[in-house]
């Protein structure tokens, strides 16, 4: 097996159309001040009638595997983290399979809000290290402008549409991606939801009238909580790496609320200067703010190899979870394992299975 699971490339795609907070005020009762004083967001990107959650994976994905060096061919596994996927079913990563050509790989979503992209990765990474697959197309994507009422000020302002995708392959590397911590409590599910459109709550006339279907939030208990519960993940993920605070050269949070950023970074006693934000621009994109960040980390030069990294999310559900990983850049020099040693590997997993304790 792998001695670890490492990022070797990663992508960013985000809607051409930009929605200011000046634009909102033309049809919501808001204005700039109010919006970007309570959130610290001035503009969003909304997609256009003809994109989609899959299309939008699939441009970010196309750039990830572009910098990985990876042929379509070649992936394994295609995982999509979404709450606002094309269909119930078929999943969005089986669309975004076939569109990218990875003929050869397995694909499904994973659905855990605005912490399915940490959630896909640490699934990612345990199929990695199991030796299951050696290589992963790991996808945060969103188009939540279409579950927003344009009625509830409170909710509508926040949120945008985008796609960020790394690829994630088998090292011998020693370090890579060094913990993934999950976590969540389901009887908080109502404080965050969409009601209506699934099976509990199916379509109807009525559903539609009441504005079941649009994002309903409790933004005072979900700050409290979220502030807490990234700071308590972070903590967690950096036990389980051997790391401390002080190792970590940046921080990549989910992008919710700037008030939410602030306020994890200040319990958890780290400075703003090392904290990557850019929900400025982008608003909250949910299962897309943290592989968005990455990329655009990465284009800004505040990812350089050997970084150590921080990623902490949270969401609806609720869920909540981070991860610890080590920063490569670019693909070269990292080597995955060849057959041979893979081979000589898997002998050494017998082995071990086999030998008398």
């Amino acid at each position: 097996m792998a001695k670890n699971a490492v990022i070797t490339g990663w992508g960013m795609y985000a809607p051409s159309r930009v929605v200011t907070n000046d634009d909102l005020a033309k049809f919501v009762d808001t204005n700039d001040e109010w919006i970007s004083s309570r959130t610290g967001i001035k503009e969003r990107r909304f997609a256009s009638e003809g994109e989609t959650t899959s299309s939008m994976s699939v441009r970010a994905a196309r750039i990830a595997l572009d910098r990985a060096k990876l042929r379509p061919q070649d992936v394994q596994l295609v995982i999509v983290g979404t709450c606002s996927p094309d269909y119930l079913f078929p999943a969005t990563a089986c669309m975004v399979q076939s569109e990218l050509g990875a003929t050869h790989a397995g694909a499904f979503d994973v659905e855990a809000a605005c912490t399915s992209f940490v959630t896909a990765l640490g699934v990612a990474r345990g199929m990695i290290m199991s030796g299951t697959v050696q290589n992963a197309v790991v996808i945060g994507a969103e188009t939540l402008s279409r579950f927003l009422n344009f009625k509830d000020r409170t909710t509508c302002v926040l949120f945008g549409d985008g796609a960020g995708a790394v690829v994630v392959e088998a090292s011998n590397a020693s370090v890579g991606i060094e913990s993934v911590v999950l976590h969540s409590e389901g009887s908080k599910g109502e404080l965050l939801m969409v009601k209506a459109g699934g099976a509990k709550v199916p379509a109807t006339k009525d559903t539609l009238e009441m504005g079941q279907h649009f994002i309903t939030m409790q933004g005072g208990e979900v700050f409290k909580l979220a502030v807490k519960s990234m700071a308590d993940a972070a903590e967690e993920a950096l036990r389980e790496a051997g790391l401390g605070l002080d190792d970590m050269a940046i921080m990549i949070p989910h992008q919710a609320n700037m008030r939410i950023i602030e306020g994890v970074a200040k319990r958890l006693h780290f400075p703003m200067e090392k904290v990557f934000v850019n929900i400025q621009r982008y608003g909250n994109t949910s299962a897309a703010s943290v592989p968005i960040a990455i990329a655009e980390a990465a284009a800004a030069g505040r990812l350089r190899r050997g970084d150590k990294v921080l990623l902490v999310a949270f969401g609806g559900g609720f869920t909540w979870g981070a991860s610890v990983l080590e920063w490569f850049g670019p693909h070269d020099g990292i080597r995955p394992p060849s057959p041979l040693e893979r081979a000589r590997e898997a002998l050494e997993d017998v082995v071990d299975r086999v030998r008398p304790l």
